[in-house]
């Protein structure tokens, strides 16, 4: 596969991922579904139920990101039952964010490396690298077998996320599988609302406006906080890289925008340290603890501290 020349490839870029070489499957989805979600400007496909469906989408499928993929799997800083816990992963799945072992284990290596070289996605080479540039090319080490073995290990323990490693083709199935099941609930709204003229227009209009547009919107959400947190914002601590705390991501991500406290403190449910930094995430773990649907939520650090200190004396 042809490379780029050395001289082309910006300071800071990993050495796994260099030299340049095109990661054909990322780049060729992103690049479809992104030309998919274009069909939004059609007016033929426009709804307000599509629209709607879209919005709710991006909170739903995107809590699989933030509370299953990130603050469950990656972070473990709660339990839930299997059950639970293999739905937030289908949810991640249908963001076609990649498997859950490989999200865990390039998000385990981007801690321990954060705003470093070896970092995959650290703006410090340019902002488009750390929010997307990143997963267009080949890295050698993060998106490797070894990665997953080395940073994600306790994830393939579970035979649920071994089949998926196992049986990639899995995921394209259930990425699929949103297609046809935004189209049958659309094109059955239409009629029983409206009539069998109303049928293929809804149906076309959810499968643009709540598969391809939502994956797109969930995307760019969660690349923001690669990209925008570490550059833009304010700390409140300092935690030997460039991580912040911004309050225009923390609003489209309902919390994972305080990401200078979640470095600070990686293994807390919440990243919600003052009382103007909403954590919509944390409440609705809070919510499936309530339910008795999660157990052992892990509270900020500064919380377990005055608990301890309270039970000492």
């Amino acid at each position: 596969m042809a490379s780029l020349p050395a001289a082309s490839i910006p300071l800071g870029v990993p050495p796994a991922a260099r030299p340049f070489t095109v990661n054909r499957v990322y780049a060729g989805t992103i690049l479809a579904v992104h030309l998919l979600a274009l069909l939004a400007f059609v007016p033929q496909f426009f709804s307000w139920i599509g629209f709607w469906v879209m919005v709710v989408g991006i909170h739903v499928f995107g809590q699989g990101i933030t509370i299953g993929y990130h603050r469950l799997l990656t972070h473990r800083s709660f339990k839930t039952p299997p059950w639970v816990e293999h739905t937030l992963a289908i949810l991640g799945i249908c963001c076609l964010e990649d498997s859950p072992a490989r999200w865990v284990a390039v998000h385990r290596i981007h801690h321990v490396h954060s705003d470093e070289q070896p970092d995959p996605h650290s703006p410090l080479v340019t902002f488009l690298w750390s929010h997307l540039g990143w997963l267009m090319v080949n890295n050698r080490e993060a998106q490797s077998l070894g990665a997953i073995d080395t940073y994600a290990k306790d994830i393939l323990r579970d035979p649920f996320y071994m089949r998926i490693e196992k049986r990639p083709w899995m995921l394209m199935w259930i990425g699929l599988a949103q297609v046809p099941v935004y189209f049958l609930a659309g094109a059955a709204i239409g009629w029983i609302g409206w009539g069998r003229e109303a049928a293929l227009p809804l149906a076309l209009s959810l499968v643009v406006w709540g598969v391809f547009v939502r994956i797109v919107a969930v995307w760019h959400i969660t690349w923001s906080v690669n990209s925008l947190s570490h550059m833009f914002g304010y700390r409140n601590y300092e935690t030997g890289e460039g991580s912040r705390n911004n309050w225009l991501v923390a609003l489209l991500t309902v919390g994972e925008g305080w990401h200078n406290n979640h470095h600070e403190d990686p293994s807390s449910a919440s990243v919600q340290h003052r009382w103007w930094e909403i954590d919509i995430s944390y409440y609705e773990i809070r919510l499936l603890e309530a339910l008795g649907l999660a157990w052992d939520v892990v509270t900020p650090r500064h919380v377990r501290r005055r608990a301890s200190a309270a039970k000492t004396a």
